[in-house]
């Protein structure tokens, strides 16, 4: 068996490769490595988890800003520079916004995703419809005002009390933000809780999932029907067990709802209001949509600003300058006396260039997800054939000297107008998506990040560690994967006075805990 596959195998790759080769294109391929026949540019892939933005950077430099490679007759486009992506797929994205296959993600649950759903299944366009309405502009996200206020403040007393436990600190407001907006769930306000952990694990292999060239089932969808028995695929065993978290991840807090609305009504939340609108039949493509598209908040809302925020304690420790000159503003504008809200939002110029900063100096994608050409197209004098894989280079956009001078020093002022200095591009146009797939939750997300930040900057000191009468020097690292993290690190944060230390801590009076309803979640399961 394994050898008739094996042979199937080998003629439909030759097949691929002959047919491509009869093509005879208008133009030349975009340039790239030379390929091998049949198997192609396989071995100019990116090794497994390596920080795959900076493999296909080095294309700039050997090819120019538009590269190109073939994978078994696959092509992939790599782009460099972001006046292409704007070409492509913002002017052009009625022919560059489809998905590829996305195999290996498929198999491993997360066909309904809308991250990996084509753009013409109606499916895709129900769930924007959806995410549109509930968080697609400034208005829409503004009613959730109330809950970023109260879980912001509740992160400011948690980082002070355990400054050594950041990350998972950062995790909790994430997760207790998107939770409580999308499903009116209460985390566990002291421990781990079970769903937060459930969306860590979710997007972690989610990030594993999706970069194009790291499944070799993407390239050869052949490969999909391979016994998981069978030497070579692992890959097959690694989806099945990917499966069963994501299928937790969308089902659980779905079912927790529509629970508590027979029993008891339900918390105000997206999906409670989604539900109540509308009469909905179980397993019918409504019920999906709604699933999937709450599925897509939680998933995204929980993991992505994690990033953003742990980037900005990292850059504080890091600029010094840039965090006193934030803090001054602060100081000037609203005072010492009470934290930042959105109200000062437009008076804090700098301060919004800094989140600015954030997002440029490290995207949290920095390889944006691919996209596929469904018809032959033309870009600077190259080919590119229908079917080929678009790959964007968000970091090397969000880096480029001659758009960014001096990329990769955080420099806030690059984004404030003044008669030496024209304000350089808004990364946020980079950093969420390209056309019709930019992300729906972008106001969300940096309306969060903005407030986090203000507010940390507002009352905390971040610094250098200091041991043994020296400065713990950090060299700043970032994790591979399609959502990309900074490396663990050592930082100081420290009230900046007894004055800020109470107003951290009058959360607790003003807003008291509320009880968790993990154990409501655990009995949902038995």
């Amino acid at each position: 068996m394994i050898a008739k596959f094996i042979l199937a195998l080998v003629v439909l790759c030759l097949f691929k490769w002959l047919l491509t080769r009869s093509r005879q294109p208008p133009a030349p391929l975009p340039p790239g490595p030379r390929p091998m026949p049949i198997i192609g540019n396989i071995n100019d892939l990116p090794p497994h988890n390596c920080q795959d933005w900076m493999h296909w950077y080095k294309h700039k430099a050997l090819y120019g800003p538009i590269s190109s490679l073939t994978v078994f007759g696959q092509t992939l486009v790599i782009l460099n520079e972001a006046r292409l992506a704007n070409e492509l797929l913002e002017k052009r994205s009625a022919v560059h916004s489809s998905r590829p296959r996305m195999q290996f993600a498929k198999m491993a649950g997360w066909e309904n995703f809308i991250s990996v759903q084509q753009y013409t299944d109606p499916r895709f366009r129900l769930t924007r419809k959806v995410l549109q309405q509930q968080i697609g502009s400034n208005a829409s996200v503004s009613r959730f005002d109330n809950i970023q206020d109260v879980e912001s403040r509740r992160f400011l007393l948690r980082v002070c009390n355990s400054p050594g436990d950041l990350i998972r600190h950062i995790r909790k407001e994430a997760g207790a933000i998107i939770l409580k907006i999308t499903y009116g769930y209460t985390v566990e306000p002291h421990s781990r809780d079970p769903l937060v952990d459930l969306a860590d694990k979710a997007m972690a292999e989610f990030a594993e999932s999706i970069p194009s060239g790291t499944w070799m089932v993407d390239l050869v969808p052949i490969l999909k029907h391979l016994p998981a028995w069978c030497p070579g695929a692992g890959f097959v065993r690694t989806a099945r067990a990917y499966k069963e978290t994501v299928t937790e991840m969308s089902s659980k807090p779905y079912l927790f709802v529509k629970q508590q609305m027979l029993q008891h009504g339900a918390q105000p939340s997206v999906l409670s209001s989604l539900l109540s609108d509308s009469l909905v039949q179980a397993g019918s493509e409504e019920e999906n949509v709604m699933k999937w598209s709450t599925a897509a908040m939680y998933a995204g809302g929980a993991d992505t600003t994690v990033s953003t925020i742990t980037s900005f304690f990292l850059a504080m420790m890091l600029y010094p300058e840039a965090q006193k000159r934030a803090q001054a503003e602060i100081d000037s504008i609203v005072g010492t006396d009470r934290l930042p809200d959105y109200e000062d939002r437009d008076n804090l110029p700098y301060v919004n260039a800094l989140v600015k900063e954030l997002l440029r100096w490290h995207p949290v994608a920095p390889m944006a997800a691919a996209h596929m050409s469904i018809q032959d197209d033309m870009c600077e004098g190259y080919f590119i054939p229908r079917g080929s894989l678009i790959l964007p280079n968000v970091w090397s956009f969000t880096h480029d000297p001659a758009v960014y001078p001096e990329p990769s020093v955080f420099k806030p002022e690059r984004f404030i107008e003044s008669p030496e200095h024209p304000a350089e591009p808004d990364p946020r146009y980079l950093s969420f998506g390209f056309g019709r797939r930019v992300c729906p939750g972008r106001n969300l997300a940096v309306s969060n990040v903005f407030l986090t930040v203000a507010r940390c900057l507002a009352v905390f000191d971040v610094t250098h560690v200091v041991r043994d009468g020296k400065k713990v020097s950090i060299e700043p690292n970032f994790s591979p994967g399609a959502i990309s993290h900074p490396m663990p690190f050592e930082v100081s944060i420290k009230p900046r006075s007894e004055e800020h230390e109470r107003i951290i801590r009058s959360v607790e009076k003003e807003h008291p805990w509320e009880k968790s309803q993990a154990e409501e979640l655990r009995n949902l399961q038995s």
